[in-house]
């Protein structure tokens, strides 16, 4: 029998205070227990603990933080993270933490339900998007313009909210008059973060970002606002090192720039724009360097393409005679290479940075390598 994400976590955050419970042992008692007596001893380190919900985040906040805290990532190295759910112990570590950074955008499909769960009224949490215009997840694929943007600050079309608190997506003041997806034009909401994530679940959508595209850390452009964000939410959780995260912050995001400008550079006199990648994670670097996405799969490199998209994208790629498809390393490269086959091209890596391999990690990749690395290419599949 297979479980509803809904039913799954709720059975999660019962077990999570019996694990927090029987995994905790005071230093006090610890202390008494070798001693014989009770010593004082400090209970709060000097650094900060964060957690982090997937590889991007890590890599934004490691530089951003220093060594002024300690980062640990829920999502274990090689893991798609799609549809990654917490275990009771990950969700005791976000109990214990100083801050909780996440992307945003519908990515951590769990997010408010297990923060709704949490008894630490102290938590910072970070959206690292918040802020950015997410975009539709299907207005970037095959022909989107600039101009198809959805320029709401994570709104999902909430049109005729009433919000008798501040939310953290600002939603407050807006007012738009477009119809959603999610057909959320008439609800009232009184509680902070409720994207009624719920109902979506049972309806069959746990993966599907609610329709936004989240990937938005693959346009290095918009991973200087998650930096940014991020250094937002370090000084508001140790205000006393503000001035040490604003200068991490600055020399990483002169990085990003400057790989900013290298994309710009090596798509402007390109022979194509349009490029095949095995799922819809590149919208946001399509958007931002003037090319064209033309994905085998949805969001979720999960959903598996019908016959009518398949053979859409090898229409496509005969017609523009596209010599590269693309595919990713943390799930089967299998679509890519039969399409590949199919129209007489070769394949390669674009990576969406979703998370590192083990042999990634161990060779000493980061986000910037493998940016460049993406860079590298796309500059070749552009040439054909």
């Amino acid at each position: 029998m297979k479980f509803s994400k809904k039913a799954t976590l709720g059975l999660l955050f019962s077990l999570t205070l019996i694990v927090a419970g029987c995994g905790q042992k005071s230093a006090s008692d610890a202390n008494t227990a070798s001693t014989g007596t009770s010593v004082p001893v400090e209970t709060k380190t000097a650094k900060l603990n964060v957690q982090v919900s997937f590889y991007p985040m890590y890599e934004f906040t490691k530089n951003v933080a220093g060594d002024l805290a300690e980062v640990h990532t829920l999502v274990p190295a090689g893991m798609e993270p799609h549809d990654w759910e917490p275990t009771p112990q990950d969700i005791a570590s976000i109990e214990k933490a100083d801050v909780l950074v996440y992307n945003g955008a519908g990515m951590e499909s769990w997010m408010d339900q297990v923060t709704g769960s949490l008894s630490n009224a102290s938590l910072i949490q970070v959206e690292a998007s918040k802020g950015i215009n997410l975009l539709e997840g299907g207005e970037h694929d095959h022909h989107h313009e600039d101009s198809e943007a959805t320029e709401h600050d994570h709104d999902h079309d909430h049109a005729n909210e009433a919000t008798t608190e501040e939310h953290d997506h600002d939603h407050a003041d807006e007012a738009t008059t477009e119809e959603h997806d999610h057909d959320h034009a008439d609800e009232a909401t009184t509680e902070e973060h409720d994207h009624d994530h719920d109902a979506e679940a049972e309806a069959g959508h746990d993966h599907d970002h609610g329709g936004l595209d989240p990937h938005v850390w693959l346009s290095p452009a918009l991973a200087v606002k998650e930096v940014r964000n991020i250094e937002a939410g370090l000084a508001q959780a140790a205000p006393e090192h503000a001035e040490q995260f604003k200068q991490n912050a600055d020399a990483y995001v002169a990085q990003l720039e400057s790989l900013d400008q290298d994309f710009k550079a090596a798509v402007t006199d390109s022979k194509r724009k349009d490029f095949i990648t095995q799922h819809a994670a590149f919208g946001y670097l399509a958007q931002e360097y003037g090319l064209q996405q033309v994905p085998i799969a949805g969001l979720s490199p999960e959903q598996e393409p019908s016959a009518a998209q398949m053979a859409s994208v090898i229409d496509f790629a005969k017609e523009h005679q596209v010599k590269t498809i693309f595919f990713e390393t943390l799930v089967s490269s299998k679509v890519s290479e039969t399409i590949a086959s199919e129209v007489g091209a070769k394949t390669a890596v674009l990576n969406p940075i979703e998370g590192l391999t083990e042999e990634e990690i161990a060779a000493g990749m980061d986000y910037i390598s493998v940016m460049r690395q993406n860079l590298e290419a796309l500059k070749l599949a552009l040439n054909e």
